[in-house]
């Protein structure tokens, strides 16, 4: 657009110049001029022409310089009339002009450079419009293009964010259900061992019951069997005791004193045994007891303890405790443990029905300087 008013400015003065020539040389040939011209007259006029051919040259010069292949034109067309205006001035007798012509031919080509130059400034002025416009459109595009990188960058940043975000909560949410699936596992093994826990435990409460059952059961038998056994050696007796009374009474009503001189010479005889039998027993009790004991390394020599038996008929131990302590309950429990290590003692079944009475509950002295 800028282009197209600069060819209409420049046009415009060519076409006045090309006017003013036509109508120099049309003033000319009307009024005839005579050969005897005053030359100077004719110089003046083609100074006149010569200048106005070098202004419109100059504007059409500047119209290439801008205009390109339309100015071209523009300078064919002034061509012709510059062709025309110089046949004129071949005739030996050139036409009289008067001397406000070239007045008013300088006064329009100084209008017609002055029109140039405005037209010049407009187009210069429009030239650097049109460049500032491209210059912002330029820009705007730049501008227009980062904000797209901008935004492009924005969305980029924005999806990795929301990328990371996401991946952090699928990665808490793993973090959380790994945690939860080893916390049921845990409590389940927990109930898993409190539940084996609790039959271990039961399972050692019925063992033991049972085991307390039958011990306790075991106990009741071994009792009833010592009272039984205590009851028939109390029956023996009483029936040997009704036997020797009968014999007695037999040979006090048979009156023979010999009969009843050799019975009392065997009844000394028998306590005499038992008492040596009672004798050996007792020493054969301790001695056993003493083969049992571990004597404590710490009890000295002059330590004593007395202890209570109390035997069955068949030698069983029923019970011992300790009488007379030593001062130790370390060598105290030794000596009951030795003494419940060495029962039964059998050979009280080998003693008369009197010595068995007597030792159903007798004593024993124990101290380590006894033991050999």
């Amino acid at each position: 657009m800028a282009r197209h008013d600069q060819r209409v400015g420049y046009g415009l003065p060519a076409m006045l110049a090309i006017g003013l020539h036509v109508l120099v040389v049309i003033i000319s040939m009307l009024s005839l001029p005579s050969r005897d011209s005053d030359p100077t007259d004719a110089s003046v006029v083609q100074a006149t022409l010569i200048r106005a051919e070098t202004t419109t040259d100059q504007a059409l010069r500047n119209e290439d310089d801008s205009g390109g292949a339309e100015s071209s034109e523009d300078d064919s067309e002034s061509e012709e009339p510059s062709e025309s205006t110089e046949e004129p001035s071949e005739p030996e007798e050139p036409p009289e002009q008067s001397e406000e012509e070239p007045e008013e031919q300088e006064s329009v080509d100084q209008e017609a450079a002055e029109q140039e130059r405005e037209e010049a400034r407009q187009a210069a002025l429009a030239e650097a419009e049109r460049r500032q416009q491209e210059a912002e459109r330029l820009e705007q595009q730049r501008e227009e293009e980062q904000r797209r990188r901008e935004e492009e960058q924005r969305r980029q940043e924005e999806a990795e964010r929301q990328r990371q975000e996401e991946e952090e909560q699928r990665r808490q949410e793993e973090a959380e259900r790994q945690r939860q699936e080893e916390e049921e596992q845990r409590r389940q093994e927990e109930e898993q061992r409190r539940q084996e826990e609790a039959e271990r435990q039961r399972q050692e409460e019925e063992e033991q019951r049972r085991q307390e059952e039958a011990e306790r059961q075991r106990q009741e038998e071994e009792e009833q069997r010592r009272q039984e056994e205590a009851e028939r050696q109390r029956q023996e007796e009483e029936e040997q005791r009704r036997q020797e009374e009968a014999e007695r009474a037999a040979e006090a009503a048979s009156g023979s004193l010999d009969r009843a001189i050799a019975g009392e010479e065997e009844a000394i005889a028998n306590a005499r045994q038992a008492e040596e039998a009672a004798n050996s027993f007792q020493n054969l009790v301790k001695r056993y007891v003493e083969q049992a004991w571990n004597v404590p390394p710490d009890a000295d020599s002059d330590t004593v303890a007395l202890v209570r038996l109390r035997l069955l008929p068949t030698g069983e131990l029923v019970e011992t405790n300790v009488i007379q302590s030593s001062g130790s309950d370390s060598f105290d429990r030794s000596v009951i443990r030795a003494v419940e290590r060495a029962a039964p003692f059998r050979e009280m079944r080998d003693l008369p029905p009197g010595a068995q009475r007597r030792f159903r509950e007798f004593n024993l002295r124990f101290s380590p300087g006894d033991v050999s």
